[in-house]
């Protein structure tokens, strides 16, 4: 068992998928380290910016031909993982690909053929551990990406481990959690007791554990707003541009004035200013002409809210949908993706980890949105907003911005921070200047991207729940770690963080030795000879030889009918006990000077070729012929005869030869004829002298 302990997330979005490596310390060794107050927190997740890498485009992208993913896009990601993992910790580090929106809206069969091969891939060409694919493997629903959002976010500000110093009010440490991607949107926050009780069934019931096994429990909820996201929605509002005007140009507030762009028949749009004259231009439905107007834009896309949808489970906010009423004196969100790209990417330049301002950031936003498209062009090329803003964003910004500000503060009821007066906060305009770390993250809404260096990503979130698993039950009465529904006890949609948990040293003893331990296996097996070498040396020459026989017997092995295979031999015990050629022959020895014996004896046919080298003793060529015996056959390469070597034996070839008794075949590996043409030349051979003994 290793010091740290591995894991692997996979983050498969719609654009691209992104590979997360993670490690903290073994349960035994974190114990051993902690101090009395590192005791009652949770595992230490540890990572780093190298141990990241992302590719496009998401795999998604392969649902007409699933047998390419592996090959062509997670061979990639996962090559980077095994570099940075030593490799005798692999077959321990667990292995996720969660997918979320992109691959939602693929065709189920599409969805299930794609993870069948990621697995299958993952299997067959890394050792890492995949026990469960449907498990370590599948598409997730919005709810658990924004619950192990949550996580994540209070995983880092310190909602878990430190709530005495993260008290909100009302007994309230924890803090919501805001993401918005491509596709959707979500949210997650523990609701204050009285909603909570209120709505105790739409609640997430979450179990984690310290490093000292002490349980934490919370009760969140959390719902997502599929097609809420930024493209989603951009897409739903040149849609409804394009529907409400019979005109060919259509005037859009939320584009830099000046610019034209063209619209294609799904709502997605070209630019028109694109130098790249190798990609066809699709033809327009309508062409889009900025205005740079954003007090228009934000009234625009207040309606893509869809707030007049019915409620049939009060209290909603957007799309009809059920949330709990959100009390802002205790909770306080931080938002993360477009959040916080969309508010600092440009409009935040220089002013990054900046608590959020709203009268501010809708200041610095109309000042850019209300330039020509020209000048933002140029402003580009001097770097003015950094060297990462290119047209597409400051083409794009406008509507995000406006989409943003309506989520937020139309949508979801964030306070207004530097126009509405708020209970017990001391945000003012002035607070943009002021460090939102420094303040705690105490104000209603925050956008965040690292927190202590450490990117809020919701694998973190999977991570430590994973990690906070491992951590042994102090009891029998102690509940699992995972997440299910608000009802005592383990529920029966409750998740594990693994699924059927794998320990990371098996109790067993020859899976340790042989699997986690291999580099034990040579040394095992030497203590296995030594103590049969003494046993031998122990028992004396007669047991031995007793023990030959019996052993003989034992491991006689017969392969069909050919002699050759039946008397093969040199296999270990024959080795250990000092057994001969003879080591589990099952042939009796016939006493060739005995006639009537001899007259008995039949042999089968076995034909040699002297050309192959199957049943040769040694690796210099054919030896075929080999025995113990005096009279052993040797077959010449020259001539393809046979030749008695030894003593007498050359006196009984030639003579054998001059009466045309030559060897017309040869004998086999113990020395017994593999081929006679009469009884009556064997008998000629019982006066033959007796064969030496082997020395």
């Amino acid at each position: 068992m290793g010091k740290w302990r591995y894991g692997v997330v996979l983050d498969a979005g719609s654009s691209g998928t992104r590979v997360h490596i993670y490690r903290w310390l073994n349960s035994d060794t974190a114990r051993k380290q902690a101090t009395d107050a590192q005791l009652h927190t949770l595992p230490v997740i540890e990572t780093d910016k190298k141990w990241t890498k992302k590719i496009h485009p998401g795999i998604s992208t392969f649902g007409e031909h699933p047998h390419q993913v592996g090959p062509e896009h997670l061979d990639k990601l996962l090559s980077h993982a095994l570099k940075k993992i030593p490799i005798e910790d692999v077959p321990n580090t667990p292995l996720f690909l969660l997918a979320t929106a992109g691959m939602r809206i693929l065709p189920l069969p599409q969805q299930r053929a794609l993870l069948k091969e990621v697995c299958e891939f993952a299997q067959s060409t890394t050792k890492f551990q995949l026990p469960d694919c449907q498990v370590h493997v599948q598409v997730i629903p919005g709810e658990t990406e924004g619950l192990y959002g949550w996580i994540a976010a209070n995983y880092l500000l310190g909602g878990f481990d430190r709530p005495n110093h993260h008290n909100h009010g009302k007994g309230h440490s924890t803090y919501g959690f805001l993401d918005m991607g491509g596709a959707s949107a979500q949210i997650a926050f523990a609701p204050n007791a009285t909603e909570a009780e209120k709505h105790a069934n739409d609640l997430t019931l979450l179990r984690l554990r310290t490093i000292d096994g002490t349980p934490l429990e919370y009760k969140v909820f959390v719902t997502t707003w599929l097609g809420f996201g930024v493209n989603q929605a951009r897409q739903r509002y040149v849609k409804s541009l394009i529907e409400s005007s019979t005109s060919v140009e259509l005037p859009d507030p939320c584009l830099p004035a000046d610019l034209t762009v063209d619209v294609t028949k799904d709502g997605k749009f070209l630019d028109l200013d694109s130098d790249n004259r190798d990609e066809p231009k699709l033809k327009a439905a309508a062409q889009l002409v900025g205005t740079g107007k954003f007090a228009e834009c934000l009234h625009q896309t207040y309606p893509l809210l869809e707030k007049e949808k019915e409620c049939t489970d009060s209290p909603c906010l957007i799309n009809g949908q059920h949330v709990p009423a959100i009390d802002f004196d205790v909770n306080h969100f931080v938002g993360v993706s477009e959040y916080w790209h969309t508010t600092h990417d440009i409009f935040e330049m220089g002013h990054k980890d900046k608590a959020y301002d709203f009268k501010t950031y809708q200041e610095r936003v109309d000042e850019f949105c209300s330039q020509d498209w020209k000048s933002i062009k140029k402003g580009l090329k001097k770097e003015k907003w950094g060297g990462k803003v290119d047209e597409e964003k400051a083409r794009d910004v406008c509507f995000k911005a406006s989409w943003i500000i309506n989520m937020l503060h139309d949508g979801i009821g964030v306070p207004r921070v530097g126009i509405e007066d708020l209970k017990g906060s001391k945000n003012t305009t002035k607070a943009v200047l002021d460090n939102a770390k420094a303040k705690g993250f105490l104000d209603p809404f925050q956008a965040v991207n690292k927190i202590n260096n450490v990117e809020v990503s919701w694998t973190l979130g999977k991570m430590v729940l994973y990690a906070s698993s491992e951590i042994p039950i102090p009891s029998e009465q102690a509940l699992a770690v995972g997440f299910g529904s608000n009802v005592p006890g383990i529920p029966s949609d409750f998740q594990y963080p693994g699924g059927s948990h794998i320990p990371y040293e098996s109790e067993n003893d020859w899976h340790r030795l042989f699997v986690e331990n291999p580099r034990r296996v040579p040394g095992f097996f030497i203590m296995i000879f030594i103590i049969i070498f003494i046993f031998c040396i122990v028992l004396g020459k007669e047991k031995r030889a007793s023990a030959r026989k019996s052993i003989g017997k034992l491991f006689a092995r017969k392969h069909g009918k050919d002699p050759l295979h039946r008397r093969r031999r040199g296999f270990l015990p024959s080795k250990l006990f000092g057994l001969g050629s003879s080591l589990g022959q099952t042939y009796e020895r016939v006493d060739l000077e005995d006639g009537e014996a001899a007259n008995e004896f039949e042999l089968e046919e076995t034909y040699l070729d002297s050309s192959d080298n199957e049943f040769s003793d040694s690796s210099d060529g054919s030896r075929l012929g080999r025995t113990s015996g005096w009279a052993t056959p040797q077959i010449k390469p020259e001539t393809g005869t046979a030749s008695y070597v030894g003593g007498a034996g050359n006196d009984l070839l030639n003579q054998g030869v001059g009466l045309n008794l030559g060897p017309q075949s040869a004998f086999d590996r113990n020395g017994l004829l593999s081929r006679t043409d009469s009884r009556e030349r064997i008998r000629s051979r019982a006066s033959s002298p007796k064969r030496g003994k082997r020395s």
